[in-house]
């Protein structure tokens, strides 16, 4: 089986789930040519040796330059005219007529082209995507394939009409969501009769790779360490978590708190830390290669995760896999890998007291916190297993593109 994978940015720090799907697929015996819209995050040099290898070998719609662009476009509208134009018009028809939104969709259905020209190229003819769905609609109505999305939430399913769900839904083979709750959200947006595409399959860890260690992690007179990983972005609710380290610190609770990861939120965050004194005890660790991350979990006595809004968030799954006890918001789809107080503290968003009180439970009775972390894994290791969860997946492809 040969199949496409159309990415918006790959390799990339926020994308590591994908690297490890595409990757275990290919250990599956599934022939996977990878297009990115943008070009890796990073130099080179500064990615893991997986993440390099994949870079080499990924073909991206952007770094390509404006002179290859030209020259796939001339090669399509010769090769395909009425695709080219029907594209070009069905991109023009999803911006309703808004200016900003034609430009927009205008580039979108440039990117189409450049990167269906690749899968042409390469005689792929079932595309799957991560992140790039509105790129992918138009390249299938310029080209002759097939394409399956995996839709990860809630980003999608905020403004469903602006993001042309119900039509995406329509077009494709199937439809991966990765948690019941995000099923639910493409159902209520899309027609019944399309509703027999939509399934479940979450993403998943390696668990082996994803292992505790046997020592114990916290030595006396040490701080309770709390670790949070993702993007430092205002869907985390990090000023939350910090407004709850500040009520523990109060209440004479000695805790520490790991952010590792990098966006647009740094210098508030810094401020807040300031405003409360907590420059000592409240470290932003900066992005972190996949590669290095075990190590932050190693180094933790629990990780805390204080989103608004989440799909399935792949790092709840890695610290439960470590046997981490976990502290989480009950939005979204986190319920369905965390039962309360059976393998982790769920608790109301937007609350610092809760947090606080949570983790306060957590440093109150170390042998429940263990028990909680080993139930974690046992959960994580039962569901979300990667090379099981990929299998599942590989099979989705076989069935859906045989029929």
């Amino acid at each position: 089986m040969k199949l496409g994978y159309l990415v918006s940015q790959y390799p990339a720090l926020s994308h590591t789930f994908v690297l490890r799907e595409v990757r275990a697929l290919r250990r599956q015996g599934v022939e996977v040519c990878v297009a990115s819209v943008r070009s890796c995050d990073r130099p080179i040099a500064e990615l893991s040796a997986d993440e390099a290898e994949e870079a080499r070998q990924t073909f991206s719609v952007l770094g390509a330059g404006y002179l290859h662009a030209l020259a796939a476009n001339l090669r399509i509208l010769c090769r395909h005219p009425f695709g080219y134009v029907r594209g070009l018009l069905y991109a023009w028809s999803l911006s309703r007529g808004t200016p900003k939104l034609v430009l927009m969709c205008t580039f979108y259905f440039l990117e189409a082209v450049v990167a269906g020209d690749y899968f042409e190229r390469q005689q792929v003819r079932n595309i799957h995507t991560h992140f790039s769905s509105t790129v992918l609609l138009l390249l299938a109505r310029i080209f002759r394939v097939r394409y399956s999305l995996t839709l990860h939430g809630s980003g999608e399913f905020a403004d469903v009409v602006g993001f042309h769900l119900a039509e995406k839904v329509a077009g494709a083979t199937f439809v991966a969501t990765v948690a019941q709750y995000g099923m639910s959200q493409v159902l209520n947006a899309s027609d019944p009769a399309h509703w027999h595409k939509v399934v479940v399959l979450p993403l998943g860890v390696d668990v082996e790779a994803f292992r505790p260690k046997n020592a114990p992690r916290r030595n006396r007179g040490e701080p309770f360490r709390l670790l949070s990983v993702g993007r430092l972005s205002a869907a985390k609710g990090y000023p939350i978590l910090i407004e709850a380290v500040a009520l523990l610190r109060e209440s004479g609770r000695d805790v520490s708190l790991t952010l590792v990861g990098e966006g647009p939120l740094r210098t508030p965050l810094e401020r807040l830390i300031a405003g409360h004194a907590l420059e000592d005890v409240v470290r932003l660790a900066g992005a972190c290669n996949h590669d290095r991350i075990l190590d932050y979990y190693d180094s933790s006595d629990a990780f805390v995760l204080s989103s608004f809004l989440e799909g399935l968030p792949v790092v709840l799954m890695e610290a439960m896999a470590m046997e981490l006890p976990c502290v989480a918001t009950w939005i979204t789809g986190i319920p369905e890998i965390i039962e309360n107080d059976a393998e982790g503290l769920l608790v109301p968003p937007a609350s610092a007291s809760a947090i606080a009180d949570a983790v306060g439970r957590l440093m109150e009775d170390p042998e429940a916190a263990r028990r909680l972390g080993m139930a974690a894994r046992r959960k994580v290791v039962a569901k979300y297993n990667l090379g099981r969860n990929v299998e599942r997946l590989a099979q989705e492809f076989r069935a859906r593109l045989a029929s």
